[in-house]
């Protein structure tokens, strides 16, 4: 990569989000990904995807040689400081984005700030803005509004920005600017969201001590949060996983998007780049349960209420994947003008899995309410004529094949984790109508339930080897086999699971702990990475079989596989060593969660 931005790397970004949209923040000072005014919205800055044309926000230091920088979250916050280290002093970039008061949060305009202090002798930085909206296809037309304002209008994107050492027009496109802070001082950037129509013609200043003010309000605001987080212990500290799950939440809705990021790539060069930034129904469920398992019940029933609406209807109009509004239509399309993650193109907006048939979700459905009633809670009259209808549609498309849980981009087929979520459609259906005394045709769901087991156990597992395959009929092994004792398709310490967990911790070793997710060629280009949520899922496995010095040994690996912020993505290249996927991965955060908690359990089960 160029000089001006020689942090290029996945891992080498860091997170800041106000649970409307998430920006990062590289360790050189720039902000190279944001989208506005939320998470599925147009990119102002994407130098993530490419250097030239996608814009960034970055304030560095002049001097280049010698130059060190570090890191840190303030605290149990996403208040992100960036230390620069020169010849002639020391100088923190803090970086956030302020949680808004609550009257404000349905509000659409979205801040920015970026405070400069100095903390020893005297240190020069430059500022350099290049504006770029919707995936580097609109360069907005600048306008002065005085040496420390200006606004940058195109289509309909606006942003406004002020520095208060002042900023110089470079063109029509760009601005820059330098200044020198001491130690003790302050210099501070603001970029505001707006609609075109709401940039006024003379905007006015902000006040230095509001932006201040709003620095400790978002400090505080986030340490509230996190304390209500139940850690477990101290050695498998969960905190950061949690808060990078929360910053992923859209506030107005409860929704959790997979990842705040489009199109980083599974594999370089490939074709495996996806758009993370929607919610899934299979997530809702894994979130609802972390979340619960954190004591921050109150998200993950946002999300499942989220989910509840986004999927109401008929259930045969349900998708898998919906906006972080509750929308349907996400058809995908590849931008031509964003060349890739390290030119791994192409960049894609949307999602075509919003079409395809994955039966998992019936499941992750019902156990989501299953869960929530297992809570104190118990469905309503809509609630349940809903649910009834989802579980009849198991337990009529059970025998059909499907995309399954990785979205398989081949021919459906018979996945057994597909079928096992459709037998825990019908068993949960069974055991809500019994517990919460409900009308249902629960003697049909009986002989579906037990006409499906006995069909997994006959073509989903490999009696030669006495494991569970990856779908019928096949000798392929797959880690969301991984899966089943979270619906109690099989107990932990059932001997068919732990010969499984053993062939698939052999057959799909990627080194270190770490696993490829299946090994099965899937028609796609390129070669893809360690799973990292894989690992995870293992490790509670482990745990929850007795295992312990196993699972603690996998989960220290895979916990390794963090960056320094303690941010995971959904990949890590075995060669290279190098993060690989969407970043931050929701999804790896999750699994992260449940394996810290089942390892907590078990160790202090084995201390009574």
């Amino acid at each position: 990569m160029s000089e001006s931005n020689p942090f290029a790397r996945i891992e080498d970004y860091g997170l800041i989000g106000d649970c409307h949209t998430a920006a990062l923040v590289s360790s050189a000072g720039s902000i190279d990904w944001l989208c506005l005014p939320r998470f599925d919205s147009g990119s102002v800055f994407a130098r993530l995807l490419d250097e030239e044309r996608g814009g960034f926000c970055a304030v560095t230091p002049v001097e280049m040689k010698g130059r060190e920088s570090s890191r840190t979250y303030e605290g149990d916050t996403l208040v992100l400081r960036t230390t620069f280290d020169v010849s002639t002093g020391s100088a923190q970039l803090i970086d956030f984005l302020p949680v808004a008061p609550e009257e404000e949060k349905q509000a659409a305009h979205r801040r920015v700030i970026r405070i400069v202090e100095g903390q020893r002798g005297t240190v020069e930085l430059a500022v350099r803005i290049v504006p770029r909206f919707d995936y580097g296809d609109v360069r907005p037309w600048i306008r002065r509004h005085g040496d420390r304002l200006h606004s940058a209008i195109g289509g309909n994107d606006a942003l406004v920005f002020w520095c208060e050492a002042g900023l110089d027009q470079e063109g029509n496109h760009a601005l820059t600017g330098s200044f020198k802070v001491r130690a003790g001082e302050r210099v501070r950037l603001m970029v505001t969201y707006l609609a075109p129509e709401q940039v006024p013609a003379d905007p006015s200043e902000p006040d230095p001590e509001e932006l201040d003010q709003a620095l400790q309000d978002t400090i505080s605001w986030w340490q509230k949060w996190c304390g209500r987080i139940q850690v477990g212990s101290e050695s498998l500290d969960i905190r950061r996983s949690a808060l990078a799950l929360k910053a992923l939440t859209y506030d107005p809705t409860g929704a959790i998007v997979a990842a705040p990021t489009t199109s980083l790539p599974e594999a370089i060069p490939g074709e495996r780049n996806w758009d993370y930034r929607y919610s899934w129904v299979r997530d809702a469920s894994f979130s609802s349960r972390a979340f619960v398992e954190v004591g921050c019940a109150e998200e993950g029933d946002a999300f499942r209420r989220f989910m509840m609406r986004a999927a109401a209807g008929h259930a045969e109009d349900l998708q898998i994947v919906y906006g972080v509004g509750g929308e349907r239509r996400l058809g995908q399309s590849a931008s031509t003008n964003l060349r890739g993650y390290r030119g791994s193109a192409p960049v894609n907006v949307g999602n075509t899995a919003a079409g395809q048939r994955q039966l998992d979700a019936y499941g992750e459905l019902v156990n989501l309410t299953w869960r929530w009633h297992r809570r104190g809670h118990s469905p309503d009259d809509d609630h349940w004529r809903y649910l009834v209808s989802l579980i009849d549609r198991a337990a009529e498309q059970y025998t059909e094949p499907d995309c399954g849980i990785w979205e398989w981009p081949g021919e459906p087929d018979h996945f057994v984790h597909s079928k096992v979520m459709c037998w825990a459609a019908l068993d949960r259906g069974i055991r809500l109508a019994d517990e919460c005394m409900r009308r249902a045709p629960t003697r049909r769901w009986t002989k579906a339930r037990d006409q499906l087991r006995r069909t997994i156990e006959r073509r989903g597992y490999d009696r030669k080897r006495g494991v569970f395959v990856q779908a019928f009929d096949r000798p392929d092994l797959d880690c969301a086999l991984l899966l089943l004792p979270t619906v109690e398709f099989v107990d932990w310490g059932d001997e068919r699971m732990v010969r499984t967990v053993d062939a698939i911790r052999e057959d799909l070793d990627a080194g270190d702990g770490l696993l490829y997710r299946y090994r099965r060629k899937d028609g796609l280009k390129g070669d893809e990475g360690a799973f990292l949520c894989c690992s995870f899922w293992a490790v509670e496995c482990l745990a929850r079989a007795g295992r312990l010095a196993d699972a603690q040994e996998v989960f220290d690996q895979a916990e390794a596989a963090a960056n320094d912020l303690g941010l995971f993505s959904e990949e890590l290249d075995p060669k290279s060593g190098e993060l690989r996927g969407n970043f931050p991965q929701g999804l790896t955060h999750l699994a992260h969660i449940s394996a810290a908690v089942a390892l907590a359990e078990a160790q202090a089960a084995v201390a009574i």
